[in-house]
């Protein structure tokens, strides 16, 4: 008698997950499957969606970043190098900032490891390549300059 039941209870689940077929089967304005290559250029991935590593600048134009290197340090898989120079006054500042996407898993421990908010994961899913070098990314390097 109580397999009988344990029986009739797992074909309830069939029934409700059935239910929700029919229901957008009958009602098609509200599924809410992506139309994907035809919405390219509205869709918008969701806010906590990892993209590739991106730099964030100041409201100067200037990047946050201080070198302290606690990113490269978090980085399970090597995918970051901070390569600091000096200034004029002998200050330890960002020289290179160097990013291998193709070996990143968009973990997000140098994100919540850097202590001054100047990186963060942008938005971008389209990241694939047929060139691998083209996976090295100078984050700190603003476009028109070298």
């Amino acid at each position: 008698m109580n397999r009988y039941f344990k029986r009739i209870l797992q074909s309830a689940s069939f029934f409700k997950g059935l239910s929700v077929t029919l229901k957008y089967f009958f009602q098609p304005k509200r599924i809410v499957t992506e139309q994907y290559p035809e919405n390219r250029d509205t869709l918008r991935m969701y806010s906590r969606f990892r993209g590739r590593l991106e730099m964030i600048e100041d409201e100067n134009g200037e990047n946050k970043c201080t070198a302290c290197g606690m990113c490269e340090r978090n980085c399970p898989n090597g995918s970051i190098s901070v390569l600091p120079t000096k200034n004029i006054a002998g200050k330890k500042v960002l020289g290179r900032y160097i990013y291998r996407l193709d070996t990143c898993t968009q973990c997000g421990l140098c994100v919540e490891s850097c202590p001054f908010g100047a990186i963060r994961m942008n938005q971008e899913f389209e990241l694939a390549e047929f060139d691998r070098s083209r996976f090295e990314m100078k984050l700190n390097q603003k476009e028109g300059r070298a």
